[in-house]
């Protein structure tokens, strides 16, 4: 496997994030991914499904107690109840959590923080 280049990933990340989201979290994160090295032909269809997919690319799960985020981090949301079954995912560039568009704080959303969304976080 080829080594991922996290510069790059954030990099193509970066480019193409929106000011809002366009409910395409999922793509615009394997296309980061695809930017920093990772062959990404097969992968998960919604964001909630990438744990294992990351896993299977060499990523470790990180522990959210006393957690720091550091640029390449990927976070991957399970679903809320009323909210969007496909959960969501991003990476943290350096400054921020970006996926589809540049996230303002540490929930992605508000319904992600009003009912505490369960997530991992994935580190290469």
């Amino acid at each position: 496997m080829k080594n991922f280049n996290i510069k790059d990933a954030i990099a193509v990340l970066n480019r193409r994030a929106l000011h809002t989201s366009a409910h395409a979290c999922a793509k615009y994160v394997r296309i980061a991914l695809e930017g920093g090295g990772i062959d990404t032909k097969i992968h998960p269809g919604v964001a909630n499904l990438y744990g294992p997919y990351l896993i299977r690319w060499g990523f470790k799960a990180v522990s959210d107690v006393s957690y720091v985020p550091i640029a390449g981090d990927i976070r991957v949301f399970q679903p809320y109840v009323g909210g969007n079954p496909a959960g969501h995912i991003d990476m943290y560039n350096g400054t921020q959590w970006v996926s589809d568009f540049k996230e303002k704080n540490f929930w992605p959303g508000r319904g992600y923080q009003d009912n505490k969304a369960s997530f991992k976080i994935f580190r290469w």
